[in-house]
């Protein structure tokens, strides 16, 4: 298989999600969520192999164009599945979900109070047993000493961005409150010194 063949299949996928789909996590016999969806970059493979996906974003041009990459890809796809919404406020019903995907979205909350409604919401939905797998700027590899806080949580980093910190702490009261427990170890991937972006894949309990 080509590059262009490859990039057709897959998309702008998540290198990490992708992990978790080859290392079988997911099936087609889950609802899985993806909450803060965008475009629908992390969706493409999912769709084109009939999982049974959802999506959520506040941005209406992204659910317009995930709804269009969904419809080109299955002409028969009920395209309610993706919704303006914000991760907040999911119009979802408890346990409605086996999966969610939460990829660089959480990393934009506006403080801690913020990024608990994101976080408890998604946790709401998702059914005992089920999977979240979460992908985020963290404070680990000392990268919290090594950024200017300007808020509750949100820290100017070295890479000149300004985002929401999951620290060790707050990693621990997440991991306590919605007694959860790591289906893999977790792992920060530093980036020369500028961030670290997190991956964490949680069962709830």
């Amino acid at each position: 298989m080509n590059v262009s063949s490859l990039n057709k299949l897959l998309g702008n996928i998540d290198i990490y999600l992708l992990d978790q789909i080859l290392k079988g996590r997911f099936t087609k016999d889950m609802r899985i969520l993806d909450a803060g969806c965008g475009e629908g970059r992390n969706l493409i493979y999912l769709l084109q192999e009939n999982y049974q996906v959802f999506g959520v974003d506040q941005n209406p041009t992204a659910i317009q164009m995930v709804r269009t990459y969904a419809r080109s890809l299955q002409p028969q796809y009920d395209l309610l599945r993706f919704q303006v919404a914000s991760v907040e406020d999911l119009p979802f019903h408890q346990g409605a979900f086996q999966a969610i995907i939460s990829s660089a979205v959480l990393h934009f909350a506006k403080n801690t109070g913020h990024f608990h409604q994101m976080f408890d919401e998604m946790l709401r939905v998702v059914e005992p047993g089920g999977i979240l797998f979460l992908r985020m700027t963290t404070g680990f590899g000392e990268m919290e000493k090594k950024a200017e806080m300007i808020g509750d949580g949100v820290y100017n980093l070295p890479d000149g961005s300004s985002r929401f910190l999951l620290t060790e702490k707050l990693l621990e009261t997440v991991v306590e409150k919605h007694r959860l427990s790591y289906l893999e170890n977790p792992k920060s991937v530093l980036v020369h010194g500028q961030r670290a972006m997190g991956v964490f894949v949680f069962e709830k309990g």
